[in-house]
């Protein structure tokens, strides 16, 4: 029970970050609930497509196999089901009315499947893997969330461009996957170094995105400044 908690703690942390980051108009919470139960559901056709890809790379060399587990197995099989999901669940509710709306479905999704792994995982490494996964894998996950969320939110707003945008919402979220499980996978004690510069790039770059689409949201807007602008006389 200790080692479930500690595998749920982090998630249960990084949700409640997200929501109150959310400052100016807050998602329903049965979606948010249903958000989580969709990323965790995912799991399922992961492992089955997973399995079959890792199939098709036996007989890699050591820094292909790498790659290909990466990239292709890893990074490519998490992150299309993700985006399948997030697309079913929230493309044409009404409550999706705001672009940082994108950023908390799609945060919710991934961390509904990072519980899950996280469980897996620190149920058979113990202690310590649970410390470093909540350090590492588990924002890293909602990080691909985050980024899978900042393009999904503007391809909901932003018509003309929505195709490419939503290119984009599939394929950076497994580019930076596959980039975080690559350096793990190819077991190079020196890459220690630049996985930890990788990890801080990527929170960087989620909290980035979240304050460029908070500042931007349709309900930011400073009915002060206005007021105070509309009172003056030409």
């Amino acid at each position: 029970m200790d080692l479930i908690i500690l595998a749920l703690a982090p998630v249960v942390i990084v949700a409640a970050y997200i929501y109150f980051r959310d400052k100016y108009e807050k998602e329903p919470i049965r979606l948010l609930i249903f958000a989580l139960l969709a990323g965790a559901l995912t799991v399922i056709p992961i492992l089955v497509l997973e399995s079959f890809l890792s199939d098709l790379g036996a007989g890699l060399s050591h820094y292909q196999s790498a790659a290909w587990n990466a990239f292709v197995v890893a990074a490519f099989s998490e992150e299309l089901f993700k985006y399948i999901a997030l697309y079913l669940l929230i493309w044409k509710s009404p409550e999706f009315n705001e672009k940082f709306d994108g950023i908390v479905y799609a945060t919710y999704v991934s961390l509904g499947f990072a519980a899950v792994e996280n469980i897996l995982y620190v149920s058979g490494g113990g202690l310590v893997t649970g410390v470093m996964r909540a350090l590492t894998a588990v924002p890293a996950h909602a990080i691909f969330g985050i980024t899978m969320g900042f393009y999904f939110g503007m391809a909901r707003f932003y018509q003309k461009e929505s195709r490419s945008l939503k290119q984009k919402a599939l394929l950076f979220p497994i580019l930076l996957h596959g980039i975080y499980d690559f350096i793990l996978f190819t077991g190079l004690a020196w890459l220690t170094v630049v996985f930890v510069a990788f990890v801080v790039f990527l929170y960087i770059s989620g909290l980035k995105r979240m304050r460029q689409l908070s500042r931007i949201s349709i309900y930011n807007t400073d009915y002060a400044l206005l007021n105070e602008k509309l009172s003056k006389p030409e």
